[in-house]
């Protein structure tokens, strides 16, 4: 223990090193790797003994002034280093060592946040999903300098404007439209918990989003086929993302409903896979053949043993479930540049989706009949999907106007 000038008692970094060390090992990492690591761990303890940084005070900042202590040796090493320093600063964080978070919120913000957040959680059951993106907006705009003295009876409407354009600088629009959503779900939060006297919520700019103003992005079944056969499925790698594909394009599943697939989800006898989709909402799923074969190939062949009770995992330490739905969407690209696919539109793992709704439409399927394959919760999602069908759409069009009447 070593003592700072407030008086405090504060466990040295170096007695953290060696647990740091088991959590790796129990995570999986190779010993190759942890060698490496705790060799940039005690010269990080090293450094901030030197400086006189206390552990419980150690942040980000700190982090990148040990990494840029010395002349680098080339990126490669700077980035592993970084990446080692960094895990290790979290291993602090959720152990009893507790360091500053970045973008530290004061307690009463810090305390609304995590109100915020069991209102999103269990009054209107939003999927983790959606959490990810709602609770970091709003984060952002705590940690704002209209998060000051008097919050939150000090906001005003015209503030809230300004707030929103002044984000709008440099950012897509699908960003200022999802800050614009968290922001008027956050405020009628603020006042149906009694927090503002008045609802704040239309204070907030509308953002100009033009619905079904474009056919959706899909792939056509023989893209579809074209990047099934171009997985090599002789790898560990290769059949795990062949199977998350299938799920993909035979199911229609989100990106986000595979990352949560887990193992009692697949029932093999029955031939059912549950899905629990948006809005905490359960379906079962027929398990086809194919999907069964590539799950059970990759379950027996290279899953292998973890905590995690996620069905697919990372393929590097820790092996635990993938990190969210950017990570299938990784997937999908990978995929589709493999087999010479040149995507278009947004959200590449959706693309699947839309090509099994694009290929029933084109067939003769009905719109409930979509629906209930998608799961989607209004029809008027679903019939999105009516402008892409090309043919019909052209017997019901009208002749264009002209010279002498219509031809």
């Amino acid at each position: 223990m070593s003592i700072t000038g407030s008086g405090r008692a504060q466990p040295l970094l170096d007695d953290q090193i060696e647990p740091f060390l088991q959590h790796l090992r129990d995570a999986g990492y190779a010993e190759r790797t942890i060698r490496k690591k705790r060799t940039i761990a005690r010269a990080f303890a090293r450094w901030a003994k030197r400086k006189g940084i206390a552990t419980i005070d150690l942040n980000d900042g700190h982090v990148d002034a040990f990494v840029r202590r010395l002349p680098r040796g080339g990126k490669p090493r700077l980035k592993f280093e970084l990446a080692a320093v960094r895990l290790f600063l979290g291993y602090l964080r959720a152990t009893a060592v507790q360091c500053p978070a970045p973008q530290a919120l004061a307690s009463s913000t810090a305390s609304l946040l995590q109100q915020y957040e069991h209102h999103l959680r269990n009054n209107r059951g939003l999927a983790e999903n959606s959490l990810r993106v709602y609770l970091p907006l709003i984060r952002t705009f705590l940690a704002s300098k209209l998060a000051g003295s008097g919050f939150p009876q000090s906001l005003t409407a015209l503030t809230i404007r300004d707030f929103v354009i002044a984000q709008t600088r440099n950012r897509s629009a699908e960003y200022v439209r999802l800050l614009a959503t968290a922001l008027r779900s956050f405020f009628r939060f603020l006042f149906l918990s009694g927090h503002v006297p008045v609802d704040l919520s239309p204070a907030v700019p509308r953002v100009c989003k033009y619905r079904r103003s474009t056919p959706p992005a899909f792939l056509a079944p023989e893209q579809v086929s074209s990047a099934l056969a171009a997985m090599d499925r002789s790898t560990p790698r290769g059949r795990r993302d062949y199977a998350i594909l299938l799920l993909l394009a035979r199911l229609g599943l989100r990106a986000g409903e595979i990352v949560s697939l887990e193992l009692d989800d697949v029932c093999w006898r029955t031939a059912e896979v549950i899905v629990c989709g948006k809005g905490r909402t359960v379906e079962r799923l027929p398990l086809l053949r194919d999907i069964a074969e590539a799950l059970a190939a990759y379950l027996r062949k290279d899953r292998g043993v973890s905590k995690s009770r996620r069905i697919f995992l990372r393929m590097w330490a820790p092996r635990i479930g993938l990190t969210g739905p950017a990570a299938v969407g990784h997937i999908v690209r990978l995929a589709l540049a493999r087999a010479g696919i040149r995507r278009s539109g947004r959200g590449a793992a959706h693309l699947f989706r839309h090509g099994l709704a694009t290929r029933m439409i084109r067939q003769g399927a009905s719109l409930p009949e979509i629906a209930e394959v998608l799961r989607h919760r209004s029809q008027m999602t679903t019939s999105g999907y009516t402008q892409v069908a090309f043919e019909a759409l052209r017997e019901v069009a009208q002749p264009w106007p002209t010279r002498g009447g219509a031809r």
